[in-house]
């Protein structure tokens, strides 16, 4: 039954890549991650408790640069995730470099011929516990040690990137996105259960491999980090990471730029408002062009977190076509076709005598823009002329 749990997992991490990933890509890092995670339970599980020499020599040492991947993806998701276009930098594929020295370190033992690996494997995990292997350069026993500093050291280093990226938002716009309280709790739910699972694995880790019996809050080491302990608490971290992204439907289904923070609803009700439909194969442009001015109708666009992203997941449509629509077709970014569309709808907005009734930081606001400057900014480039005059010219 234990073995359900990570296959849950690793099916949900598939669908994630294969039905949303197009909708919103971060949720690639996501899945991702998950599926390092659940891969990982899998080789605790070949390892330790199939009892088959099969598996553990399977699983032995082949599957240690996942361990060195957990932290990386889990940054790659939480920067994806806060970036208005979805993408990395080229720098951040040195965020990889650890998993491939992994690789290739390991390679004495992983190009060995399968029946010794699995004769080193169960001599090592069911008879002698001496994690003594050699590799290139680097010794078995730090790598079991480093993997867990490594995630911790992620965990923290997302951490501080949300934190950071919060303050210069608000340094911006003087005010946080309205899913911003969703995406802490979710992030540092995530962060949290990797570093109890990385602090419970290295403890466990110094007391096997090391043989060092410390003391930890007057608990003996090999007490509070044995074999049941370790296996118990990494199987419930892992276990509840799989159940909580179930009470996060924004974040399962990708639509996480906005959130209306009017509308209270269960998690039921949540859970079938942000179900995704299934994506089309191709879009014609014709039809295309009829399904964006119905769209538009509704004036999704006068959304503070209306982004490329949410209007993807509202459509349908995979952000690639979009993205191309906009850069071929209009010959204009996302972001400049919004901005028009704001601008337009305020000058209608205005025209109609709105002014008499609200002020101008009231109707910026509600047109979607950020503050008063932006939008004053934003309405003399697109119209030549401050809101200001421009309610005087039609007075």
């Amino acid at each position: 039954m234990e073995i359900l749990a990570p296959l849950f997992g690793i099916f949900t991490s598939f669908i994630l890549i294969y039905y949303l990933s197009s909708l919103n890509r971060s949720n690639i890092f996501l899945a991702l991650f998950f599926l390092c995670c659940n891969l990982i339970v899998l080789v605790y599980f070949g390892l330790h408790f199939s009892k088959n020499i099969f598996w553990q020599g399977f699983c032995f040492v082949n599957w240690l640069p996942l361990s060195y991947l957990i932290g990386p993806l889990l940054f790659f998701y939480v920067k994806t995730t806060l970036a208005d276009n979805n993408k990395l930098a080229k720098w951040d594929l040195l965020h990889l470099f650890p998993a491939l020295l992994c690789i290739i370190v390991t390679l004495p033992y992983t190009s060995l011929p399968f029946s010794e690996k699995m004769e080193t494997a169960h001599r090592i995990v069911n008879i002698t516990n001496d994690y003594r292997v050699r590799f290139y350069l680097i010794d078995f026993e730090f790598i079991l040690v480093s993997r867990s500093i490594h995630v911790v050291l992620y965990a923290f280093l997302t951490f501080v990137y949300f934190q950071w990226t919060t303050h210069q938002r608000l340094k911006l716009n003087n005010a946080l996105t309205s899913n911003h309280k969703i995406l802490q709790r979710w992030f540092f739910i995530l962060c949290f259960i990797q570093i109890v699972i990385a602090l419970n694995t290295l403890g466990n880790m110094v007391v096997v491999v090391y043989g060092h019996n410390f003391t930890f809050l007057g608990i003996k080491g090999d007490v509070l980090f044995s074999d049941r302990h370790f296996f118990g608490l990494n199987g419930i971290g892992f276990v509840t990471q799989n159940f909580l992204l179930f009470l996060f439907p924004k974040i399962l289904y990708g639509n996480v730029s906005y959130s209306d923070e009017v509308r209270k609803e269960s998690i039921i009700e949540e859970i079938k408002s942000n179900l995704p439909k299934k994506i089309k194969p191709s879009v014609d442009l014709t039809e295309f062009e009829n399904t964006l001015q119905l769209y538009l109708q509704e004036l999704p666009f006068v959304k503070k977190e209306f982004t490329l992203s949410q209007m993807s997941f509202d459509l349908k449509i995979p952000e690639r076509f979009l993205s191309t629509y906009f850069n071929k077709e209009l010959e204009i970014t996302f972001s400049e076709w919004r901005k028009n569309l704001r601008i337009d709808h305020v000058s209608t907005l205005l025209e109609q005598g709105e002014s008499k009734n609200l002020t101008i930081e009231a109707i910026s606001a509600n047109a979607g823009f950020a503050s008063r400057s932006k939008f004053i900014d934003a309405f003399k480039e697109r119209k030549g002329v401050t809101p200001s005059d421009f309610i005087k010219s039609i007075e």
